[in-house]
């Protein structure tokens, strides 16, 4: 597998352009399936805390042989542990469940408004890649009003926002903001998990025209967006077709096309940022 493309975050760092979604693989299948993304050449992996896997990542990841340089774990606080000395804590309990001596990418998992303790987590965050624990520092299911809150209290722009996104739910506006604050926007549930619109026109045309399959398609859409997916998988053969999207394009009206299959009500399960906890 030839490397994969990269953005450059705010921060300087690279991520790659394409990463590996890991939840819900746990135990030994988990490590297994993790491990088998690896060797099929992802080299982002996309844990949290809530997800209750971060051993068998940073298993998968020792056991994969690839050198821990060449691959970037992300994981993420979870909303019980938003306070400042929780969030803190947090990271260093993730640390050790790793395994690791640092972590690539650390992010809030959900801003959770009616705590209200969003803010003392990302300034945990701020003090973590300071001392060295967290290399790069974002959110998950962030808002923009909640996004300006965090800036205009640190001085500290997330790289990454971590949002659903996927054909139903575009994000046009979330994408923009994203965009403007120069915040690489990355995509949780790509495809739209079971309700992946791979029989949709725009969706199996474009796969017929390009003889791919239809989740390429998707992710393909995702990565001329300017989106970063982390699909799922255990399947390796699945693995390998969905990080084998950089050699085909969709042309403007495909992705149009794709994009017009957004709803009002396109979330998956009404996980709205205002509103959701998620501790």
């Amino acid at each position: 597998m030839s490397s994969l493309p990269t953005y450059t975050l705010n921060d300087g760092t690279t991520l790659p352009a394409i990463g590996f979604g890991t939840y819900p693989l746990r135990d030994d299948d988990g490590t297994a399936a993790i491990e088998s993304a690896l060797t099929a050449g992802y080299r982002l992996l996309d844990s949290a805390v809530n997800y209750e896997n971060e051993a068998e990542v940073g298993d998968a990841l020792r056991r994969s042989g690839i050198p821990r340089d060449e691959v970037q774990i992300q994981t993420k606080i979870p909303g019980r542990h938003h306070g400042y000395d929780e969030a803190l804590e947090s990271i260093r309990t993730s640390l050790e469940t790793l395994q690791l001596d640092r972590i690539d990418v650390h992010l809030i998992h959900w801003p959770n408004p009616s705590v209200d303790k969003y803010v003392e987590a990302w300034k945990a965050l701020v003090t973590a890649q300071q001392e060295g624990l967290v290399t790069t520092i974002g959110v998950s299911n962030f808002t923009a009003a909640q996004l300006d809150r965090i800036i205009d209290a640190t001085g500290v722009t997330p790289a990454v926002n971590q949002i659903e996104l996927h054909p139903y739910f575009p994000q046009d506006e979330m994408r923009k903001v994203n965009a403007e604050l120069g915040i690489q926007t990355e995509a949780w549930s790509p495809m739209g998990k079971r309700q992946a619109p791979f029989d949709e026109p725009p969706v199996a045309d474009a796969a017929r025209a390009h003889d791919v399959t239809p989740a390429q398609v998707i992710l393909r859409w995702h990565h001329q967006l300017g989106s970063l997916p982390l699909p799922k998988s255990a399947t390796p053969g699945r693995q390998r077709s969905n990080i084998d999207i950089f050699g085909f394009e969709l042309s403007e009206a495909e992705m149009n096309a794709i994009t017009g299959l957004g709803r009002p009500d396109g979330r998956l399960f009404g996980g709205d940022p205002n509103t959701h906890e998620e501790m």
